[in-house]
């Protein structure tokens, strides 16, 4: 069985290409676990999202999502890309889920999830360059 790390990863498009629906949709049910793993709530999966609760809700117990734009797609390819820099900086899957969670300098003493539920695609952005930059992907 392959772990929903490896299916993640593997999810993400070649740099610049853009992202099927049905990439979008495994990225998503990878999202779902990644949540998870993390300890986020619904509230804060449907801001990272950046759809309703009650569409989060339905996504969620549908496990896909429904129609998703450009930003929508944006969003998981960074949360992927999130998840990937934590498998690649910490050898145990544990730590970087909770590095997550766990305050940082780097953000003013926020979490990680702290800025990422901004509500922004830049916030996520901001999550995903920072950990590439950590571990020298630049």
């Amino acid at each position: 069985m392959v772990a929903f790390s490896e299916v993640a990863i593997a999810t993400l498009p070649p740099s610049g290409a853009a992202i099927t629906d049905a990439e979008a949709a495994a990225m998503f049910r990878a999202a779902l676990n990644l949540f998870e793993k993390w300890g986020v709530s619904d509230e804060q999966a449907s801001l990272l999202l950046d759809v309703p609760p009650r569409t989060y809700a339905r996504w969620k117990a549908d496990r896909r999502p429904g129609r998703m734009g450009r930003d929508d797609k944006a969003r998981l390819s960074n949360l992927m890309g999130i998840h990937k820099a934590l498998r690649l900086i910490f050898k145990e899957p544990v730590r970087g889920y909770r590095w997550v969670k766990a305050p940082n300098d780097a953000f003013g003493g926020r979490s990680a999830l702290d800025v990422m539920v901004g509500g922004e695609l830049t916030d996520l952005m901001r999550v995903r360059r920072y950990l590439d930059a950590e571990r020298g992907a630049w």
